[in-house]
């Protein structure tokens, strides 16, 4: 695939840029407090050992380094979309 290194940096940045959505989202609502922010704190870390153990698994199995980015962009964007429903 000629263009395969395309789709991953396009992947990989806009990855980033989601990431910097809910990072934001998050910083607001820690900024309030209160049981919300410390569930949500709570939340965080156990999805990010949850994600960073998945994609060990990923690549142990062989997946490819797409395949790893694309399932933490799904996480991040579903995260966005839980936040922004708040």
């Amino acid at each position: 695939m000629l263009f395969g290194w395309w789709k991953t940096s396009l992947d990989m940045a806009m990855l980033g840029l989601e990431a910097q959505g809910v990072i934001a989202q998050r910083m607001a609502m820690f900024a309030v407090g209160g049981p919300a922010a410390q569930i949500e704190a709570q939340r965080m870390v156990t999805e990010k050992i949850m994600a960073a153990s998945e994609a060990a698994l990923m690549v142990a199995s062989g997946a490819s380094n797409s395949k790893v980015i694309r399932s933490y962009r799904r996480k991040v964007q579903a995260n966005a979309k839980r936040l922004s429903e708040r």
